[in-house]
């Protein structure tokens, strides 16, 4: 049945990922046919989606940082560059690096200060107070 679905559904599927596509009723689909405009997801796959775009980030983390520079911060801290990844991406995480060298200098209050000294804590306000709190205090 799922092949039989799948041949007569259509797909985008960019660089070995499923993208956004409107059908042919014009409804934002993804994958074989979800129409998300109607639809959406359940709880349950958007829970999915969030622990996976958690990993994701968390394995960028480990692109910046050896194992001992990351391993070694503290609960509060992995948590707060794990929600800037998820935030930003890669590419522009890899951008604060005045903040990145702080974090493994282990000067956490400049760190701190680089965070807030961007377009993202303008852009984002609470959320970039709440990760400035966390890296400062551990």
């Amino acid at each position: 049945m799922k092949t039989y679905i799948k041949q007569n559904e259509g797909t985008n599927i960019v660089n070995g990922r499923h993208m956004p596509y409107k059908c042919t009723a014009g409804k934002i689909t993804i994958g074989w046919g979800r129409n998300l405009t109607d639809k959406g997801v359940s709880e349950y796959e958007a829970t999915i989606m969030l622990d996976a775009d958690i990993s994701d980030a968390s394995a960028d983390l480990r692109r910046v940082f050896t194992y001992d520079e990351f391993e070694t911060l503290s609960f509060n801290r992995k948590m707060a560059l794990t929600d800037l990844m998820f935030n930003i991406g890669l590419t522009r995480f890899r951008g604060f690096k005045k903040m990145i060298q702080a974090i493994k200098d282990r000067d956490f209050d400049r760190a701190s200060n680089e965070l807030m000294d961007s377009s993202y804590a303008k852009q984002v306000g609470n959320r970039a107070i709440k990760n400035r709190d966390l890296i400062r205090g551990g």
